[in-house]
C-alpha cells in the first residue's frame, strides 16, 4: 500500500510473527461502499496518522482493512475466556481483526485493530459484521472515558460499510478502528495455559513484560511481579470505574486486559441516580456485573489469572500456589485504597485529614446518596457549590434535608476546597438518553447530535454555558434504560 499512511507510518506485526500458535492470518471482509461517520483527528495526530489521508479513499480502505499498509499482517486472535462465570477454552476475535502495532508520540506501540471486518475463524454462528449503532457507542464511550483520565481503549474511526445487517431489522453495517496498548486479556493467558505449552506461556508473559510492565521484568520472579502489576492496575481502573459511576456491563475474563486499560464497551452505561444494584446489561439477569459487584468480579478475574501464570510462578505447584493466593490478597487492599483516596477527592479533602473524621463523612453520604438515589454525577459537581456556599442545588437532591443538611455542616467544617473538587467531578459523561438520542439520529443518516455530544464529554470538568442538557439527568419519559450487547 503506498501513499502518505505507508510515507509517515511503519506498521509492524509483531504479534503476528511472534505468536503464531494464537494468530489466524485473515483479511477483512469488503465494504461495498464505505463512508467516514466519524474521525478522532487528536488520535490520528498521535499515531503519526495524516487525518487528509484517512478521509481519502484511500484512508477509508485502511480503515476497513481492505488495503493492508506495508509491514502489517491482519490477524485474528486467539483466547479464551470465562463468560458469565462459564468457561470457553476458545473464544478469539469472531468479527475483529488486529490490523499491526504502530508507534505513539510516547513512544510505546499501539495495536490497530478492526472491529465488525467479517467473519473469522472464530465467528462460531455469528455473521462477523458489526451495526452502526454499537460502534458508535463505543467511540463515545471510549473517548469520554479517556477525557475522564481512566485508563482505555481509544477510538480512532467508525465507518459506514455501504453494507445492511440482519438484526432483528436490517440495520447499516460499520467498522469500529480500534486503538490499544495491546489486545493481551485474562483470556489470552487463558488460551496459552490451555495448549500445555509452558514455552508459550512464558512468550506470552515476557511479550507482557516489555509491553506494558517493563519494572516487573527486573524483579526477583518476574512472573509474580507481573501477575502483582496487573492486580494493582486492575484495582486502580476498577477504583475509577466505581468513583465515576461506570458498569461495564461484561466482565468477562476475555474482557479484562493485562495493560489496565478498559476493554469492549459493549452493554455499559453510566450510572444515573445512585444504585448499587445497577445493572444495564439486557443478558444479566442474575446481576452478575451489577455496579456493586465490579469490584468482586474483577478480583475474580484476576484469579483465573493467577492460575493459568501457575507454572510459571514456582516450579513447585503448592509453593506456585501460595505466591499467587498472596499476590491476590493484596487487591482488596489496594482497591480499598484507590476507591478511598478518589472519594476523598470527589469530596475536596485537603491532605492530611485525618481518617477518623473523613471516613464517617464519606459513609454517611453515601448512604444518604443510596436513600435518595441522587444523581450520581450531578450530586457530586453540586456539592462543589454547596463547598462555595450555594448548598441548595445539591440540597434539592436529597428527600431527607434534615439528614443533609447535618452532614454539610460537618464537611463544610474541613474546608473542603471547592475547586479542586471540579477538577474530578464532571460536569458532562455520556448520559444514556443522550447516547440513545445520537445513536438513532446517526443511524437515521443525522449526525448532529453525535458531534454535539462529543463535544461537550470530550471537556467533561469544564462547565460551558449552552451545553446545560448535556449535565441534565434523562427526563422521566425516558423510563428504566436497559443496553444490549449489540454486534
Amino acid at each position: 500500500m503506498s501513499g502518505t499512511a505507508s510515507s509517515t507510518v511503519t506498521f509492524d506485526g509483531r504479534f503476528a510473527r511472534e505468536f503464531q500458535e494464537m494468530a489466524i492470518p485473515w483479511r477483512a471482509e469488503e465494504a461495498p461502499d464505505p463512508r467516514l461517520l466519524v474521525l478522532n483527528q487528536h488520535l490520528a495526530t498521535e499515531l503519526g496518522l495524516d487525518p487528509d489521508f484517512l478521509r481519502s479513499p484511500e484512508g477509508l480502505l485502511l480503515l476497513t482493512g481492505n488495503a493492508i499498509p506495508a509491514g502489517a499482517s491482519p490477524v485474528a486472535q486467539a483466547y479464551a475466556g470465562h463468560q458469565f462465570g462459564w468457561y470457553a477454552p476458545r473464544l478469539g476475535d469472531g468479527r475483529a481483526l488486529l490490523l499491526g502495532e504502530i508507534g505513539h508520540a510516547d513512544g510505546r506501540l499501539r495495536d490497530i485493530h478492526l472491529k465488525g471486518s467479517g467473519r473469522t475463524p472464530f465467528a462460531r454462528n455469528g455473521d462477523g459484521q458489526a451495526v452502526l449503532g454499537p460502534m458508535l457507542r463505543e467511540y463515545i464511550v471510549s473517548e469520554a472515558m479517556h477525557a475522564l483520565d481512566i485508563p482505555t481503549t481509544r477510538s480512532l474511526a467508525v465507518v459506514a460499510t455501504g453494507r445492511s445487517v440482519q438484526r432483528e431489522t436490517l440495520l447499516p453495517g460499520a467498522v469500529l478502528t480500534r486503538v490499544a496498548s495491546s489486545h493481551l486479556r485474562v483470556g489470552s493467558f487463558q488460551y496459552a495455559r490451555s495448549t500445555g505449552d509452558v514455552g508459550l506461556l512464558r512468550r506470552l508473559a515476557d511479550y507482557a513484560l516489555t509491553r506494558h510492565h517493563r519494572a516487573a521484568a527486573a524483579a526477583e520472579n518476574q512472573y509474580l511481579a507481573l501477575l502483582q502489576a496487573v492486580i494493582s492496575a486492575q484495582a486502580s481502573l476498577v477504583a475509577q470505574w466505581m468513583l465515576a459511576g461506570f458498569v461495564h456491563g461484561v466482565m468477562n475474563t476475555d474482557n479484562m486486559t493485562i495493560s489496565g486499560e478498559t476493554i469492549d464497551y459493549g452493554p455499559c452505561a453510566f450510572m444515573e441516580g445512585f444504585d448499587p444494584a445497577a445493572v444495564y446489561s439486557s443478558i444479566d439477569e442474575t446481576g452478575r456485573y451489577a455496579y456493586r459487584n465490579q469490584p468482586l468480579v474483577a478480583e475474580w478475574n484476576l484469579a483465573r489469572l493467577a492460575e493459568a501464570l501457575l507454572p510459571l510462578l514456582h516450579d513447585d505447584q503448592e509453593q506456585a500456589v501460595d505466591l499467587a493466593v498472596g499476590a491476590l490478597s493484596e487487591f482488596r487492599r489496594q482497591y480499598s485504597d484507590a476507591w478511598s483516596a478518589g472519594m476523598k477527592a470527589k469530596l475536596g479533602f485537603r491532605e492530611g485529614l485525618d481518617d477518623d473524621v473523613a471516613s464517617p463523612l464519606v459513609d454517611e453520604l453515601v448512604a444518604l446518596m443510596q436513600e435518595s438515589r441522587s444523581d450520581y454525577t450531578s450530586f457530586f459537581r453540586n456539592l462543589g457549590k454547596a463547598a462555595r456556599g450555594q448548598a441548595e442545588p445539591a440540597r434539592g437532591q436529597v428527600p431527607d434535608t434534615a439528614g443533609f443538611d447535618a452532614w454539610v455542616r460537618r464537611w463544610l467544617a474541613v474546608a473542603p476546597d471547592a475547586d479542586a473538587m471540579d477538577r474530578v467531578n464532571p460536569v458532562y459523561i455520556p448520559r444514556n438518553h443522550l447516547v440513545e438520542e445520537a445513536l438513532a439520529a446517526a443511524t437515521s443518516g443525522n449526525l448532529g447530535p453525535l458531534e454535539g455530544l462529543l463535544d461537550a464529554v470530550a471537556s467533561p470538568f469544564d462547565e460551558r454555558p449552552g451545553l446545560e442538557r448535556y449535565a441534565a439527568a434523562a427526563p422521566e419519559s425516558f423510563g428504566p434504560y436497559q443496553t444490549f450487547c449489540g454486534t
